[in-house]
């Protein structure tokens, strides 16, 4: 049995918390559907992107945050042309940049929480 679905703006409203709780901030970016928008976070280290993480949905029904190919990251064309594939796929995206100290411990933090 899946469980129900969290709205996408309140995602991204716990996100910014645990970010600020962690001595961190985030922004939301581009701001989507408030129910049902795709969400990818930029998880920043002192302002230096660090990883880029979907939310994606699992044939089991739940969700996980899956990490972006390190290429993806790495080069900000890639990121951009990424970025383009997934807006013109959902529209209603989210983009959440959360500048945290600890960017690998804040993934799986995410993950433990769906």
């Amino acid at each position: 049995m899946t469980r129900p679905r969290l709205a996408a703006s309140m995602i991204a409203g716990v996100l910014l918390r645990l970010a600020a709780r962690d001595g961190g901030f985030g922004a939301v970016l581009s701001k989507g559907d408030e129910q049902a928008g795709e969400i990818i976070v930029l998880l920043l280290e002192k302002g230096r992107k660090r990883a880029i993480l979907e939310r994606i949905l699992q044939p089991n029904g739940d969700y996980c945050w899956h990490p972006a190919d390190a290429k993806i990251v790495e080069d900000e064309d890639k990121f951009q042309d990424f970025l383009a594939r997934r807006t013109r796929f959902d529209p209603d995206l989210w983009l959440i940049e959360l500048d945290i100290a600890s960017a690998e411990r804040f993934a799986a933090e995410m993950n433990a929480l769906n």
